[in-house]
């Protein structure tokens, strides 16, 4: 786990210099074109730079260890970055639709650049590579806040293929209000990708549930040790940034062991830790006068929890 957090701090890195750079680009084309959409598009590259900050921040707390304050850890640490970096989005999204309403006051005709163009498609291919890079790490690592980075980098680089699109019209066509017009596109595609970064990782933050394809994954774990139990009832899971959380009530036959009924949960619960490497497992054993003749079951029962001993 610590070599995953490490992992994690280094990519987190990566990006903040990755971002540092494909600002200075943005910055230098839209100097060079005049572009307000180019313009634009290099504020919004200020949110990729802060949120890579925060990100770098949240991830070296996340590798914390759970201490006395925070038993379960601190991997929600990402989810609030996540969750920063929506806001965020949402500023900068402000901002570029103050830019363009801004130059549709005051319109104007835009000089055609080939350095500007160059240097703004360099900008672009910088952000996509970083993007498929950050995506693929988030994935591979199991970390939120890595991946949401990755999709708003990608999501950055959309804009600028339509912002460097209304410029290039702007100047070949002499319309000036296509610029802006193209702005106030990348503004409203802005708020678009805030408002999902902040549902998916509200969601996080609220103990979601395990997404269903590791819901499946579960379930297959379960089937594995299937000749060992009578029943599963009661299961509940939740995310934790990268960190899963699977508690249950297991039935096993009256008359087994304490040693031997501990030895069952063993077998079950490192079934489970295979298939879900960054799962924390709590079992509840229960004696199979218990039956309730659902197998498994992927809901909470209206039985009352509090009055559970976890063995």
């Amino acid at each position: 786990m610590i070599l995953l957090h490490q992992q994690k701090i280094r990519v987190a890195k990566v990006a903040l210099l990755g971002g540092l750079l494909v600002f200075a680009c943005k910055l230098l084309g839209a100097y060079l074109t005049g572009s307000v959409g180019v313009l634009s598009d290099a504020l919004e590259s200020t949110v990729n730079i802060a949120a890579a900050i925060v990100m770098t921040w949240a991830v070296s707390i996340a590798a914390r260890p759970p201490d006395k304050e925070h038993p379960y850890g601190h991997d929600k640490a990402e989810s609030l970055s996540s969750l920063l970096e929506a806001l965020l989005i949402g500023v900068a999204a402000a901002l570029v639709m103050s830019a363009a309403v801004n130059r549709f006051a005051h319109p104007k005709i835009l000089e055609f650049s080939w350095l500007g163009l160059i240097v703004t498609i360099v900008a672009s291919l910088i952000n996509f590579l970083l993007g498929r890079y950050l995506v693929t790490a988030g994935k591979r690592l199991s970390s939120s806040a890595l991946e949401a980075d990755g999709q708003h980098v990608l999501a950055d680089v959309y804009t600028s293929v339509g912002v460097l699109s209304g410029a290039l019209l702007a100047t070949w066509t002499r319309i000036a209000w296509l610029d802006p017009l193209l702005a106030l596109g990348v503004g409203a595609l802005l708020l678009v990708t805030a408002a999902q970064l902040l549902r998916r990782n509200v969601n996080f933050l609220m103990d979601a549930a395990l997404e269903p394809a590791d819901l499946e994954t579960l379930q297959v774990a379960f089937e594995s040790q299937r000749a060992m139990y009578l029943e599963i009832h009661d299961l509940r899971t939740r995310l934790s940034g990268a960190r899963q959380f699977v508690d249950f009530h297991l039935i096993l036959p009256s008359g087994l062991s304490v040693l031997e009924a501990h030895s069952r949960c063993d077998q079950l619960e490192n079934a489970i830790l295979t298939a879900l490497p960054n799962a924390s497992v709590t079992i509840h054993v229960e004696p199979e006068e218990f039956l309730q003749g659902e197998y498994p079951d992927m809901q909470m029962s209206k039985r009352d929890k509090n009055s559970s001993v976890t063995v």
